[in-house]
């Protein structure tokens, strides 16, 4: 017979239709009678139990062991008896003499009762909960590392989850601290549409708890925390601390592991963290054809219907940044930090307002905003604006080829071969010093016009062969006239219309070379300029005011010496 099953059912089966008895049965089948009973009494046979182990020597510290496992419900965490410990001193104290398997086999048996004994089980029960559609989330951080241009640099992800419809929202900043934690809810919110009506689950984050209050959910708040809460309008759910706390929000702990291991493994290599957030937000996107499991419908489906009941956003803006106020050194430098950063030369000696972001830095002058850097997360570095010091450049031109600001300019792509390529031009025709003057004139177009069109100025007047600003800024204009021309498939508003119909009129007046103009072969029908027919100039008529001039031979004598006299401008 294949199993025992089998076996059984052939004896009640013989038994049924033939009537074979219990001694005919046992020697048809080579079994024992005994098998034979069991098999007329139930179709199932039955369980084997399973050998019980002796351990003699185990017997007289059984005691001991007890002993030191009821010790340890009082004793810290950290410091209570494992098995490998109780097994030394079980030899060394009073010179036992077991393996050490027999010990860890008894204490893993024995430790869960004793805690159920002293009403302390450690049994971990999880309920299912139900989570009401726009009133709940959860929030946490999570490490993750980024290869940034040249250097594996460790981040941290913010993630934000919806509770019914598991919308998740995942950023990644430089930092863990307050402005990130307040920056990824404004991005979260703003995402999802709203605020929660109900509470928001965290565990004991230090950018919004200063202190947790012995065993109980009361916590002592950061101020500026309070104030973002009751900005936006929502409540702070505190889990408790350690591991039970990670499985009271266990929807964000398992979300940040599934986001991480299916979108940023293996380690993304972006040049900027503003990149791998752009690619995130196509992510979350796409995350919301994505059905959890256990249910019928989508992510994106149930979030519809959940978007709906959400509270509306605070009208009033929030700046999620610390609030610095640094003043402007020598070098019109403001130090945040360990990390300087510039701002325009006209601040320095003052004291300027700075938010300091998770991402990036906004310097403010009153409400007028006066720069914007990237944050820099490196210790002693630097982040120089090339545009703050062009006035300063303007008239100290010497100290614009080794600036610190142009080497910056340089690095970032900003200063582009198409400037060098002007500066080097206006270099052979107008020397170093004016050149110079012109390249900066140049930059100064960035602040008004977008870097293509002065690049596409830039490269007319190279083309032409004028290398001065006035022509590299009437190239400029035409470019945006012609790109906004292309750019427009639409009917233009009141506002727009008079801009555009200025930088056409502006675009008409083409700079061209005086060289290329004189052309009359067909190049010059490529180039669409029309042959010129004009005479050559003649300064003939200008010899009239000179003070001595060569008698024209052509020209008859007059007849009156003292008009000769006087236009020759000889005396007698």
């Amino acid at each position: 017979m294949e199993s025992k099953v089998e076996l059984f059912e052939q004896i009640r089966r013989d038994a049924r239709v033939n009537g074979d008895s219990i001694r005919f049965l046992a020697r048809k089948y080579r079994v024992a009678r005994r098998t034979v009973r069991q098999a007329l009494a139930s179709a199932e046979p039955p369980r084997r139990k399973p050998p019980v182990r002796n351990a003699p020597q185990l017997g007289r510290f059984k005691p001991l062991i007890d002993s030191m496992l009821r010790e340890d419900l009082s004793a810290p965490r950290k410091q209570r008896h494992t098995a490998q410990r109780i097994h030394d001193r079980l030899v060394d104290e009073h010179g036992g003499k077991l393996s050490y398997s027999t010990v860890r086999q008894y204490v893993k048996k024995r430790r869960p009762e004793l805690e159920r004994e002293a009403g302390a089980s450690t049994a971990d029960v999880f309920i299912p909960q139900e989570h009401p559609p726009g009133a709940e989330a959860e929030v946490d951080f999570g490490e993750v590392w980024v290869d940034l241009p040249g250097v594996r640099t460790k981040c941290y992800i913010f993630a934000f989850r919806l509770s019914y419809s598991g919308k998740a929202v995942h950023r990644v900043y430089p930092t863990q601290g307050q402005e990130a934690f307040l920056e990824g809810h404004l991005e979260a919110f703003a995402t999802i549409g709203g605020v929660p009506t109900g509470h928001v689950r965290y565990d004991n984050l230090t950018a919004a708890v200063k202190q947790v209050l012995g065993t109980s959910r009361e916590r002592v708040e950061n101020d500026r925390w309070v104030l973002f809460r009751s900005h936006c309008g929502f409540d702070a759910f505190y889990c408790q601390p350690g591991v039970k706390g990670a499985h009271e929000k266990g929807g964000i702990e398992g979300e940040i592991g599934r986001f991480r291991r299916n979108r940023l493994t293996p380690v993304p290599v972006v040049d900027s963290l503003a990149e791998l957030n752009a690619r995130i937000i196509v992510w979350d996107e796409e995350d919301d054809r994505r059905r959890i499991s256990g249910k019928l419908t989508t992510i994106g489906a149930d979030y519809a219907h959940e978007r709906a009941l959400l509270n509306p956003l605070p009208t009033e803006v929030f700046d999620p940044g610390v609030v610095l106020t640094p003043r402007v050194d020598r070098s019109s430098l403001i130090r945040v930090g360990m990390v300087k950063y510039s701002v325009p030369v006209r601040f320095i000696g003052r004291a300027v307002r700075v938010s300091l972001r998770a991402s990036e830095i906004l310097v403010f002058d009153g409400r007028t905003l006066v720069a914007r850097h990237a944050r820099i997360t490196a210790r002693d570095g630097s982040c120089v604006d090339l545009d703050h010091y062009l006035e300063v450049l303007h008239h100290k031109p010497g100290a614009f080829p080794g600036s610190t600001a142009l080497a910056q300019a340089r690095a970032s792509g900003k200063f582009t071969s198409a400037h060098d390529a002007f500066w080097a031009a206006a270099g052979r025709t107008d020397g170093d010093t004016q050149a110079t003057r012109e390249l900066i004139d140049v930059l100064l177009l960035h602040r008004s016009m977008a870097a293509a069109d002065v690049s596409a100025g830039i490269e007319a007047a190279l083309t032409v062969g004028a290398v001065t600003a006035d022509v590299v800024a009437v190239e400029a204009r035409r470019a945006a006239a012609e790109r906004l021309t292309v750019e427009r498939s639409q009917p233009m508003t009141a506002q727009e219309k008079p801009a555009l119909v200025a930088l056409r009129t502006a675009g008409e007046r083409r700079v061209v070379s005086l060289t290329q103009r004189r052309l009359t072969d067909p190049a010059a029908v490529i180039a669409g300029l029309p042959p010129d027919t004009r005479p050559l100039p003649s300064v003939a008529s200008y010899d009239e005011l000179l003070t001595r001039r060569v008698p024209d031979p052509t020209r008859s004598p007059s007849s009156n010496p003292s008009t000769d006299q006087q236009r020759t401008g000889t005396t007698i």
